[in-house]
């Protein structure tokens, strides 16, 4: 909604007199709303949005342009976009009518040129994103996303925003490891499992984590120790050695929340896992 002021100025016999200022508001009868597809991202998501323009004036408005900022901002001496357009994927619609494909300049900022909404009518533009590794991933991050339509037929341009937050959570994965590969009869072998968790919150008691494991061949007389610290039978796991069944007890295992650190020239971010290590050394 847009404010003018006017005043008007009065001259006689070499004398000015200003009147009183009048202040007024123009309404544009064209609507812009921005509808995000996701609620939340992560590494490598691809991410909707819905532009929809409605007209409810009597004027059809032609030559419009949308610029999508795709979320960037500033760092160092240059702009680094947390989403970047997804080829080829813009549909555009009028009253519902799919329409040919606008002009577009898929860079950053995404830019679509050529677009006309009906008198009494509507437009809408659908089109997908990728997050890239300058998003923000740390918990409690958002993406803010504004389009902007401009163009010749409307006094100032027309603005909406959608939003995004990070997905908040642990994200594990194990790795086994064998030390040494070649052994042995009777002699000793120790498995690794390195725990990574590469999401922003920690892994806690409360997620139940447990490590389960049919060793073959089975292991004697074992030792077990997460981040170097002993673990004792029954109270922090199970082993059947008859079977080779090996299980830990249910919230022994933590591991931490992964680590951000940003690359100061491009805005990139660089993700260290947590890590937690179970041994288990044994005598096959």
């Amino acid at each position: 909604m847009a404010t003018f002021t006017n005043q008007a100025t009065l001259r006689y016999n070499g004398l000015t007199v200003s009147s009183n200022t009048v202040t007024g508001q123009m309404i544009s009868p064209l609507n812009l709303t921005k509808t995000a597809g996701e609620d939340v991202y992560a590494p490598g998501d691809t991410v909707s949005y819905v532009i929809s323009l409605v007209n409810d004036g009597s004027t059809t408005y032609d030559d419009l342009t949308l610029t999508d900022d795709l979320g960037g901002y500033e760092i160092g001496t240059g702009t680094a976009y947390p989403l970047s357009y997804v080829a080829d994927s813009v549909r555009y619609f009028i009253n519902g009518v799919l329409q040919s494909a606008p002009t577009v300049t898929p860079g950053g900022p995404l830019v679509i040129s050529g677009l006309s909404v009906p008198a009494g009518g509507n437009a809408m533009l659908v089109y997908e994103t990728e997050v890239t590794a300058a998003a923000p991933l740390t918990a409690g991050s958002v993406i803010t996303n504004t389009a902007t339509v401009t163009g010749d037929s409307l006094t100032t341009p027309l603005e909406a925003t959608a939003e995004i937050a990070v997905q908040t959570g642990a994200e594990l994965s194990i790795v086994k490891s064998l030390f040494p590969a070649t052994v042995a009869e009777n002699g000793q072998l120790t498995y690794t499992f390195l725990i990574q968790n590469h999401g922003n919150e920690a892994a806690e008691a409360d997620a139940g984590i447990t490590v389960s494991d049919l060793f073959d061949p089975i292991l004697k007389e074992i030792t077990v120790a997460l981040d170097g610290q002993p673990l004792t039978l029954t109270t922090d796991y199970t082993y059947a050695q008859a079977t080779g069944q090996f299980d830990t007890v249910p919230g022994i295992i933590t591991v931490p929340a992964a680590t951000y650190a940003q690359t100061a020239s491009t805005g990139d971010w660089i993700v260290t896992p947590g890590e937690t290590t179970l041994t288990v050394t044994g005598t096959v």
